[in-house]
């Protein structure tokens, strides 16, 4: 096993807590001892915010030599991150890659049974994270459409943009009442599709060529309307 060990102080976090990088060291390499190591490389970051993750070269550098069988380790959690969001996906990357997660101060450690349950339980909250996020942006979509606001991507058929909105376009919006019309009254998508071509609807762009996966989209934002 390799310890990966992570230190790091901001101004401030020096100040709060008198954790110095040398007190982060020696916590370290006692651990890393008591565990039989069998090498231990120390990567740092110093007067660097812990909000985020992804500016900190140090935090970088030793996840990018983190394996399998090695530990992560670290003086305390606040010193992996001070944001929730950033630590459960720290924690998943660590899991991902065969590794254990050790935090000193809160005395998890994932090579142990109680470390393990403690590591799933992160890896459950960060994607229940990711759900919420997921949520949050479909339910904004979701306003931005009734808004009749583009949300990006190509303009929906039925629709003109204008000026960032998106205003109805009265010649489509007919073809798509007669593709309902005609949904309703069972016909399949290719029969629809026969009958548009056979009537000259007009598609994005001026083909009169259609077919049922046009169709098919059509049918699936008119239901979600």
């Amino acid at each position: 096993m390799k310890a990966i060990g992570y230190l790091r102080v901001s101004t401030q976090g020096q100040v709060d807590e008198g954790v110095s990088l040398a007190a982060q060291e020696a916590k370290l390499r006692a651990w890393a001892e008591l565990s039989s190591a069998a090498e231990v490389r120390l990567f740092r970051d110093e007067g660097i915010s812990g909000k985020r993750a992804d500016n900190r070269p140090g935090l970088q550098a030793a996840l990018g030599v983190v394996g399998k069988g090695d530990a992560l380790v670290v003086y305390s959690l606040s010193r992996l991150s001070r944001s929730t969001r950033d630590l459960l996906e720290l924690a998943e990357m660590v899991q991902k890659r065969g590794a254990d997660l050790v935090s000193l101060t809160e005395k998890i450690d994932t090579s142990g049974a109680a470390g393990k349950m403690i590591f799933r339980v992160l890896a459950v909250l960060c994607e229940f994270e990711r759900d919420l996020a997921s949520d949050r942006t479909k339910a904004a979509l979701r306003f931005k459409w009734t808004q009749h606001e583009k949300t990006g991507g190509d303009v929906p058929f039925g629709f003109r943009a204008r000026d960032g909105r998106l205003i109805l376009d009265a010649g489509e919006q007919t073809i798509i009442r007669a593709i309902v019309r005609q949904h309703k009254r069972g016909g399949s998508l290719r029969a629809i599709c026969r009958r548009l071509e056979h009537d000259g609807a007009k598609r994005k762009g001026g083909s009169t060529s259609w077919h049922p996966e046009a169709v098919r989209r059509v049918l699936e934002r008119e239901a979600r309307a």
